[in-house]
């Protein structure tokens, strides 16, 4: 997945290594995480598989840089992924498969691990605010109003699930209170 998200970003426009950790961080880092050394091991990969190329640019009083560009066999892969049946892999979460087995905790450790999650489970941790206003810059950078709809509907999305899972958490909290009082009464 890494790898298709670096290939898309690299398809609005040729960036340097740098650049693609920046929009990365701006954008796909609201939905999926990677650190510096994943990205650069992806970058050869995706080099490797004939899918990006780079350009050496000598600059005059600065370092130079390596100027990425998608090939057309990587718009084939890209679009290939983009076509892709992704149904069986749309809830993936170690958090939903620790909550499954929580039974094994007490009933104070669920409340906190569910207030835990409340605080710090943000899709956004700069706020969606940002997120919104980082889509914008970028938008205004490739000038497609369509590729921009998309970024929009990602944020929404993501929007739609701080809200869900706040009232999630919330409700679990909620019955585990419950079940508390329950016990401390017999």
């Amino acid at each position: 997945m890494l790898k298709h998200g670096i290939l898309g970003l690299i398809n609005y426009g040729d960036m340097t290594g740098y650049e693609i950790m920046t929009v990365f961080r701006d954008s796909l880092s609201h939905f999926w995480t990677a650190q510096k050394s994943q990205i650069y091991r992806e970058l050869q990969a995706l080099e490797k598989n004939g899918w990006i190329e780079t350009a050496h640019i000598e600059q005059d009083g600065k370092p130079d840089k390596n100027m990425l560009s998608i090939t057309d066999e990587g718009k084939r892969e890209l679009q290939h992924w983009l076509r892709e049946d992704m149904a069986n892999s749309l809830i993936r979460s170690p958090m939903l498969m620790k909550t499954f087995f929580r039974g094994e905790c007490a009933i104070d450790e669920y409340i906190t691990y569910f207030k835990n999650l409340m605080e710090n489970g943000s899709v956004f941790p700069k706020g969606s605010i940002s997120a919104d206003s980082a889509s914008r810059k970028y938008a205004s950078v490739i000038n497609d109003p369509q590729k921009a709809l998309y970024w929009k509907f990602t944020i929404r999305f993501g929007v739609m699930y701080e809200k869900m899972f706040r009232e999630w958490c919330e409700d679990c909290i909620r019955e585990l209170d419950e079940l508390q009082r329950e016990k401390s009464a017999d």
